[in-house]
């Protein structure tokens, strides 16, 4: 039975990519390796968790002995990375924490997965999932492609480009069979509410400021989770040794602009006359560092592997939010406690 671990797979990203493997492919052995920290979370799983091709193993990739206790056990054919510290706001809070996990984390996984396979590489490969942040920021016009030079503007951007270099340079160096993947930014339903959507969706929910960095003008390129899932499906299987593959939604949107269409449609759902939700719209002091514009031309993974995006934004945004809103039981959960000060003392003394 082949055997794929999946890092940081009770989180938002992860959690889509192992119910995927897991539901299309039962002759595999589908390995969630997560250490469960404020963002990983189980009760993204409930519908998996008793799949015979399931088993999740808790452990953190920053712990050598952990991880190499793992790989010796399940000897693993496939490693998709997912698991990360990913909010650029926490980066700068505490950039140590992102060196940890995100750096030695994958340098621990690399190595692990070297010594495992040595020479053996046929039918492995290591797959490593980054971010478009990686590349700085864009004016106005253009897009970021595979070969766009870095250019990390943040502690948690600075931490992933280091992660991709040290996944191609162990190709180079030692042979091993890797692909990467860099993505634009993730919504859709599971997301941890420390990121725009689900953030702004709960806040609107209980009345609580919508707090908007600058002017609002930043620009981001949005891609459906699912969508994303089925892009580092098709990367797994078929992308090429030593390669890297840009993901995007082809969906740009200024954040005042999202913003305001999420408030609009806030208020249908929850049946609020028009423009109540707008204002609570905050602006406040905007955060170091922040990069203008991202875009992502994924046209290569597009023409060599036939992938494209498949949800359009206003389907994607409607199922988010009716998500978050079928789901408050869990958005409370996961809000509850040390979160919510965080949240306080990071956005509203702004």
């Amino acid at each position: 039975m082949t055997t794929i671990f999946i890092t940081g797979g009770a989180g938002f990203i992860g959690s889509h990519v192992v119910r995927l493997f897991v539901n299309k492919y039962p002759d595999y052995k589908i390995v969630n390796f997560d250490a469960l920290t404020y963002a990983g979370n189980l009760e993204n799983l409930r519908d998996v968790e008793k799949s015979p091709n399931y088993e999740f193993v808790k452990a953190d990739i920053a712990d050598e002995n952990q991880v190499m206790k793992a790989f010796d056990r399940y000897q693993p054919d496939g490693i998709i990375h997912l698991a990360a510290e990913s909010h650029v706001d926490r980066s700068i809070t505490n950039p140590t924490e992102f060196i940890y996990t995100n750096i030695i984390g994958t340098v621990n996984l690399l190595n692990a997965a070297r010594k495992t396979w040595q020479e053996n590489t046929v039918d492995k490969r290591f797959y490593h999932i980054s971010t478009d942040e990686v590349y700085g920021s864009l004016g106005d016009t253009g897009f970021f492609t595979e070969t766009t030079p870095y250019d990390p503007k943040s502690p948690y951007s600075a931490s992933k480009a280091s992660s991709d270099h040290l996944v191609r340079a162990y190709h180079h160096t030692f042979g091993l069979p890797v692909a990467l993947s860099n993505c634009s930014n993730n919504y859709g339903p599971n997301q941890f509410p420390e990121k725009l959507l689900p953030l702004f969706i709960n806040n609107v929910r209980h009345n609580k400021p919508l707090p908007v960095y600058g002017k609002g003008e930043n620009v981001r390129d949005w891609l459906y989770v699912e969508d994303h899932a089925r892009a580092i499906e098709v990367i797994f299987h078929h992308g090429k040794n030593g390669e890297t593959y840009n993901i995007g939604g082809n969906n740009e949107w200024k954040n005042i602009d999202l913003i305001l269409v999420l408030c609009s449609l806030m208020d249908e759902k929850l049946k609020r006359p028009a423009g109540t939700s707008e204002k609570l719209v905050k602006y406040v002091k905007d955060r170091a560092g922040h990069d203008l514009r991202y875009a992502i031309d994924s046209s290569k993974l597009q023409k060599e592997l036939g992938w494209k995006p498949s949800v359009t934004f206003e389907e994607g945004l409607t199922k988010t939010i009716d998500w978050y809103l079928e789901n408050q039981e869990w958005l409370d959960n996961v809000t509850s406690g040390d979160y919510q000060k965080y949240y306080d003392n990071q956005y509203l003394k702004r």
